[in-house]
């Protein structure tokens, strides 16, 4: 997928590419020139066909060449981790795991899906169109089985529990990525499962959904729905190679900085006079919508809590499970 001038600059910035990043990669183009500057000062009597062919292979050495501002990924394959559709995703192999019991999202699903095939299909909705009491209640019942409870505190505040479904995150983000994913839909004042879906969950059970979710979740959903950030960057353009990269060290402040000097131009998104610097409210973004409210809700890894409401200063440290590994397997190494 190649950007035009006009585009969405796609580091999230909101502006044009060609008043954005577009000088980035002109800097690239200005270094192939100067290498065939070079080239033609040594051998002058380069025909043009030559010189182009010279030229792309100039461009095809570069571009396969792994590059250390991108961790050794090289730019043909970042490329692709940035903007293939979620099925041509290369040197990364997606797999629906066997046993799904310890993704959050999964089980909420299973608990929606099973209330309305009880019901022929379909449940009420609440007056305000969320989920019924009884599955809300049912769904916090689950938090004791799954890895983030070691570190839940206060069920208060809690992204895994609530008396009703405003005030229970994990469980609402199921709900809208079942939606958007053509799962479910409301009418009527109920919830209905597509008829199509209903054969899959008979026929595959909740392993039928997690790929689809999963796209939805990556591509479709809004990042930042669930929190009130004033400032702004669309972080699941560079989902892939952070996955990879929290994957490998499961340090969230060492993943700031590589996406820092991977993609230095996000930090535009960001004023320099706010109380905290740019590279602190991108590590913020980062932490809140990557790590707690994907991948944490997925089951993918566990933050401790406790150090976000710890007065001592601590390492942002994660601890990766095994759903995550027994779904992404990458074919890149460091």
């Amino acid at each position: 997928m190649k950007l035009g001038r006009n585009d969405p600059c796609h580091c999230g910035s909101g502006k044009k590419f060609k008043r954005c990043c577009m000088g980035s990669a002109s800097k690239q183009h200005d270094q192939v020139f100067d290498d065939v500057e070079t080239m033609l000062a040594m051998n002058p009597d380069l025909s043009i066909d030559e010189l182009n062919a010279a030229l792309q292979h100039k461009v095809h050495d570069r571009n396969n060449h792994p590059h250390p501002d991108f961790c050794g990924v090289t730019p043909t394959q970042m490329a692709n981790w940035l903007y293939a559709p979620f099925a041509e995703l290369q040197w990364v192999t997606i797999s629906t795991p066997d046993e799904l019991s310890p993704s959050p999202v999964m089980r909420y699903l299973a608990l929606i899906l099973d209330e309305a095939m009880n019901q022929e299909g379909s449940f009420k909705a609440t007056s305000k169109g969320n989920l019924p009491t009884k599955l809300v209640k049912q769904a916090s019942e689950l938090l004791p089985e799954f890895a983030v409870a070691q570190f839940e505190r206060e069920i208060s505040i809690s992204e895994f529990a609530g008396s009703n479904e405003d005030k229970f995150n994990a469980l609402h983000y199921t709900r809208v990525l079942a939606e958007i994913s053509g799962i479910i839909y409301r009418r009527s004042g109920r919830y209905h499962v597509k008829k199509s879906a209903q054969k899959q969950y008979q026929a595959s059970g909740i392993q039928a959904f997690f790929k689809p979710m999963l796209e939805a979740a990556i591509s479709q959903y809004n990042w930042g729905y669930l929190d009130g950030f004033e400032f702004d960057v669309d972080l699941r353009t560079f989902w892939l190679f952070m996955l990879w990269r929290i994957q490998n060290h499961s340090s969230v402040d060492q993943l700031t900085e590589e996406v820092v000097t991977a993609f230095p131009d996000l930090l535009l998104a960001f004023p320099t006079k706010d109380y905290f610097l740019p590279e602190r409210n991108l590590g913020m973004l980062i932490e809140t919508r990557f790590i707690e409210r994907f991948l944490q809700f997925w089951g993918f890894l566990i933050i401790d809590q406790r150090r976000v409401f710890s007065t001592e200063p601590a390492a942002s440290m994660v601890k990766i499970q095994p759903l995550l590994k027994q779904t992404f397997k990458f074919t890149i190494s460091e």
